[in-house]
């Protein structure tokens, strides 16, 4: 079986034992809907959960870019310097101890209701792992690795451009694929606090109307969002370090 095909399989299997479970214990349908009712919505309400997945798709987006470009050179900061590492360091920690359910009603308060508290949203729950990894990637580098480039007289941008950057790369990958898949559930928090778009609205209108399928459906929806942008950084992944290990790993098992 090829390895792409196996993830299809493990959900074709997961259908079958819904189904089947749903039957055996037999499960009313305003408690849980029966897979095929959830696939029949799926596609009765695909233009709309097209069109409503957008606007949640551009606030994880705005989230996520923004936890990249703020989260990176913050962790950078932080790697670098004991006494920022001392201050900054366990305000980060306090602050995701804060529950962002409980303060998104602040934002559209701040900002109204459009797109912005969403992607504040987004933002909070993605940065954080950013930072732990990318701190973490760039503080793995031996001492002994950059003592030695700069015995062979590189300087500090050298020294970061070829040793300090590749070795924390992987670690800085790991956060992006966590803070991406936080983001997507960060905009949803946002879009049940206040919005009138977006796959968190679907799914406020569907639990008010008790309309499992079109939930689940807006879940499946999520989810499949959540996945292809897990893959496209991990594509990224691969074509900025194809030199690392796992990535010639990849490559061997295609080849066999």
């Amino acid at each position: 079986m090829h390895p792409a095909a196996r993830p299809f399989w493990l959900i074709l299997i997961l259908l079958v034992l819904w189904d089947i479970a749903i039957r055996l214990f037999k499960i009313p349908p305003y408690l849980i809907p029966p897979p095929l009712a959830v696939v029949k919505q799926l596609f009765s309400e695909w233009p709309m959960l097209l069109r409503e997945m957008m606007p949640t798709l551009w606030a994880t987006l705005g989230g996520f870019a923004a936890s990249a470009i703020i989260g990176v050179p913050i962790a950078m900061w932080i790697a670098y310097s004991r006494l920022v590492e001392s201050f900054v360091y366990p305000l980060l920690v306090f602050s995701q101890s804060v529950p962002k359910v409980a303060i998104a009603p602040l934002f559209v308060v701040w900002f109204g209701f459009g797109i912005v508290p969403k992607v504040i949203a987004a933002f909070l729950l993605g940065f954080f792992p950013v930072v732990v990894s990318t701190v973490q990637g760039f503080k793995s580098v031996e001492p002994d690795v950059i003592d030695l480039a700069r015995s062979m007289g590189a300087n500090g941008f050298k020294i970061f451009l070829k040793f300090r950057l590749p070795h924390a790369l992987p670690a800085i990958f790991s956060g992006l694929k966590v803070s991406v898949t936080l983001a997507v559930v960060g905009a949803v928090v946002g879009e049940f606090v206040g919005s009138n778009s977006g796959i968190g609205f679907v799914l406020q209108r569907a639990t008010g109307t008790f309309d499992l399928p079109l939930m689940f459906a807006a879940l499946v929806v999520l989810s499949m969002m959540g996945v292809v942008l897990f893959l496209i950084v991990e594509l990224v992944e691969r074509w900025l370090m194809p030199w690392h290990a796992s990535q010639r790993h990849d490559v061997q098992q295609a080849m066999a």
